[in-house]
């Protein structure tokens, strides 16, 4: 099944993104999000369509405007803009809300205030007019159909009062106009408080523009050249020097130095970085000089990975949006329900004149605010994303954002987890051959494993030669396995491997040849550095810590008492790993923490699966979280996050419910006038939005 990416110009508030939503779910669209805040729509193709085109063309139809990935992206007119509709309309709306308070005569002309009104009210219908009728076609009433019928009702009403000269009861003028240039108002802040919310995605996104310094060959002379960054290629040679950005990925081949890479990983120190070494493009050569080829450009590279995923998680939804989605779907129709039940008791129950139970009834269809339920829950997920991110804290998706408020117990692997997988060799023995036989046996083993301690071993003996084995394979949770030329049979791995062999448990790496030991190397790792204080953070907020480890029962006790967890599991095959993961979540949520192919099973089953960004790329792709900066101590700022992101979601989904629930009789029961229910449900939108952005400053942990 195809997933479609593209913009969508025109969306003005929420509810235009839930219409659009709901549009392409009526046609069939799977897995579709659609954000308001970044523009952005994404949606997978049923089985048996092979073409979006006509589900874009509809979209198109309905007033909005689809930008597909390869189509310039030109800025939108001014005329088109919310800021030119609002303030154009406020010209012409000041003087008739002025005749409200002062008796000039000509202010209360009737005819002055129809050509006071009336570019307003077509201003309202070409914006408002437009979207509602498009709605009503697609059969997805929206936000806007509510403020078109409240302005048009107010002003047919005082147009006919004019024609007919009816008297001064029938001039309403200014509550049509001041309807629509509030609404306008209301949404050009909404716009400008949302926008707010994505500056993670757009300080990345400033991050992919810069020049480079490409390095040409000519007569044997290296030649620099100033060129956009856009323009390179793998392979390509680039010259870094202190103060520039790193164009594109790559891998430095001459020179070193500093590189902030705090915009990736939230960590403020600058890295050591020498030849060999990745960079990572957006980051800042902050002081040296290095040269690199080029080995990622465009969507292939960290940053753009970061981006995209990033923009996923901001569009989708979680749990909770539900409700306020199946509410929306009704709302529209539920609120004109009220205004008729309004306009008809007043009328015939309150004695009024018609143009008063007209006002009452307008007041019920501009004061409901389903843009508020709409705007509740991504725009707390956008700031909490976006915090994240700048923190080098990579989740993927809203839910498991929302799922970070359950978590009971976190389960942490050992080797590369909480130690830092960085090996140092200590005393090894080797028998029935020599040294150099047996640390090449070792390193044609270990170079096929992507395990921490495979990693280290076979950069220390790389040089040693090549065993001839054949049939290399990976036993998970256990080591490596292979045969040579004379059908021997080798197994280097862990005690579980060995068990058969030999009592004695306290070695690394056992390596055995046809089922008898032949040697065992022990190694040296160091626990990180903020590990004790990630611990202690978390069981200070009653969560609890497990290790759960391939490694001897020994050595995961002696680790565990270092860093303060009691509870151990050791020892633990893969599909011992799951099985230990099931267990904890009968009782409660579980977040596990992994780096190797071992650890992806469970990183996978577990309700949250959180990899360090050093970790292999099938743990990478299980995990739910990925934490970039490699730190710890990023996990209580993830869990205190996904908390308070859910505590602003109920706190918006509360403002947004009760104020419905309030305005809505009070404006039913004349208490609201037309005007100031205009004005209050603009205001309701910015406290969502203000109350959103404050996440991204509180305390959470």
């Amino acid at each position: 099944m195809e997933t479609i990416s593209c913009k969508v110009r025109g969306m003005h508030c929420t509810n235009c993104a839930q219409s659009v939503s709901r549009y392409l779910e009526n046609k069939g669209m799977q897995d579709v999000n659609v954000s308001f805040a970044t523009e952005e729509l994404r949606f997978t193709l049923p089985e048996g369509i092979t073409s979006a085109n006509d589900v874009l063309k509809g979209i198109n139809q309905m007033g909005y405007q689809i930008v597909l990935p390869d189509e310039p992206q030109s800025p939108a007119a001014f005329l088109n803009t919310l800021t030119f509709k609002f303030f154009f309309c406020a010209i012409f709306t000041a003087p008739l809300l002025l005749h409200m308070w002062v008796h000039w005569a000509w202010l209360h002309n009737p005819y002055i205030q129809l050509a006071l009104s009336t570019p307003v009210y077509l201003m309202g219908l070409w914006h408002f007019g437009r979207s509602a009728w498009r709605s009503l076609v697609n059969k997805l009433a929206n936000m806007d159909v509510l403020i078109t019928l409240g302005a048009t009702a107010a002003y047919g009403y005082s147009l006919t009062g004019t024609l007919l000269n009816l008297g001064s009861d029938y001039m309403f003028y200014e509550t049509a106009a001041a309807i629509i240039t509030l609404v306008f108002l209301g949404n050009l802040l909404e716009e400008r408080s949302v926008k707010q919310t994505t500056t993670a995605i757009a300080d990345l996104a400033r991050m992919q523009v810069t020049t480079a310094r490409l390095i040409t060959d000519h007569d044997n002379h290296e030649h620099i050249n100033i060129v956009d960054n856009q323009t390179l290629k793998p392979g390509d040679k680039v010259l870094v020097n202190s103060g520039d950005k790193i164009p594109m990925d790559g891998t430095i081949y001459w020179g070193g130095g500093h590189i902030n890479e705090s915009m990736i990983t939230g960590e403020s120190a600058p890295v050591a970085k020498k030849e060999k070494d990745k960079a990572i493009g957006g980051t800042i050569m902050e002081d040296g000089s290095i040269k690199m080829f080029i080995t990622a450009t465009g969507k292939d590279t960290v940053l753009s990975y970061i981006i995209e995923l990033v923009k996923q998680a901001q569009g989708s939804k979680p749990n909770m949006q539900k409700l306020a989605d199946r509410i929306s779907a009704i709302f529209v129709p539920t609120v004109l329900g009220i205004a008729v039940v309004t306009f008809l008791g007043w009328l015939l129950f309150g004695h009024v004149t018609t143009g008063e139970a007209i006002m009452k009834s307008i007041a019920v269809l501009v004061i409901a605010c389903p843009c508020a339920m709409g705007l509740a829950t991504p725009a707390a997920v956008m700031v909490g994303l976006g915090r994240a991110a700048n923190n080098g804290i990579l989740i993927k998706g809203a839910n498991t954002l929302e799922a970070f408020k359950d978590i009971k117990y976190v389960v942490l692997d050992k080797t590369g987890t909480l130690t830092t997988g960085k090996l140092q060799l200590g005393n090894y023995h080797f028998e029935g051959m020599t040294e150099q036989e047996f640390k090449a046996t070792v390193y044609s083993l270990e170079k096929y494993s992507s395990h921490p301690i495979a990693r280290s071993l076979s950069g220390l003996w790389k040089g040693q030669g090549e065993a001839g084995l054949l049939q290399v394979r990976e036993i998970k949770g256990r080591g490596m396995q292979a045969k040579d030329g004379q059908g021997n049979e080798w197994q280097l791995g862990s005690y579980a491997m060995a068990e058969q062999a030999t009592q004695d448990d306290s070695h690394n790496i056992y390596l055995l040849k046809n089922g008898q030991l032949v040697g065992w190397i022990d190694l040296t790792d160091e626990i990180r550095p903020d590990a004790v204080q990630m611990v202690q953070q978390l069981q200070s907020r009653g969560i609890s810590t497990v290790l759960l480890s391939g490694d001897t029962e020994r050595k995961c006790r002696e680790l565990a008492a270092q860093v303060g967890i009691t509870e151990v599991f050791a020892g633990q095959s893969p599909e011992q790993k799951l099985q230990k993961i099931d267990a904890l979540m009968k009782e409660a949520a579980v977040a596990m923490v992994g780096d190797g192919i071992n650890d992806a099973p469970a990183l996978a089953r577990a309700s949250i699966g959180i990899s360090l960004s050093d970790a292999t790329h099938v743990a990478m792709q299980s995990a739910n979280v990925i934490l970039l900066n490699n730190r710890l101590s990023s996990l209580p700022l993830a869990l205190g996050l996904g908390r308070h992101t859910y505590l602003t979601i109920k706190q918006n989904l509360f403002w947004a419910f009760i104020y419905n629930i309030i305005a809505i009789p009070f404006a039913a029961l004349g208490v609201l006038s037309p005007i100031s229910g205009a004005g209050v449900m603009a205001l309701s939108d910015i406290v969502l939005a203000v109350n959103s952005v404050r996440l991204r400053y509180k305390k959470v942990i």
